[in-house]
């Protein structure tokens, strides 16, 4: 069954999700990063720019050939159904992520925002309501 962890009190999405990916590739995880288009574009622009001497790989699922989605550890993609493997998937939508259940960890990063908390305790809900075991990461007290 899926691993279900949600970030929560994240100051900048984005910024944490950088942060998050960078560690994530250091491990050697491969991950897949679900949002809304425009979400997944301003990540695009942070992952070239958030560290100039420590480039994440990544590449558009839409975009990219199959060669280069099978070789970048990160992959931006408008849904996780379509992603190339099934390690991590990062959430940084409002929705639940369709497919997510094929992947072996489920990452939700929220923000402090009243809007993006009250999103988050849908999809809470949604996992809960089916089964899945969810562990907190208040990034609050982590500072």
């Amino acid at each position: 069954m899926t691993e279900v962890a949600f970030h929560f009190n994240a100051p900048d999405k984005l910024g944490y999700a950088c942060r998050l990916l960078r560690k994530a590739v250091a491990s050697g995880a491969r991950v897949v990063v679900t949002g809304k288009p425009e979400q997944l574009r301003a990540l695009d622009v942070e992952l070239w720019t958030f560290a100039p001497l420590e480039f994440v790989a990544h590449c558009h699922a839409a975009t990219s050939s199959p060669q280069v989605l099978a070789a970048s550890p990160v992959v931006l993609a408008d849904s996780a159904e379509a992603a190339p493997h099934r390690q991590v998937v990062v959430n940084l939508g409002d929705a639940v992520p369709a497919g997510f259940e094929r992947f072996d960890r489920l990452i939700e990063v929220v923000t402090v925002d009243d809007q993006d908390r009250l999103q988050a305790r849908s999809r809470w809900k949604h996992y809960a309501d089916r089964g899945y075991s969810i562990t907190r990461h208040d990034l609050a007290r982590a500072s």
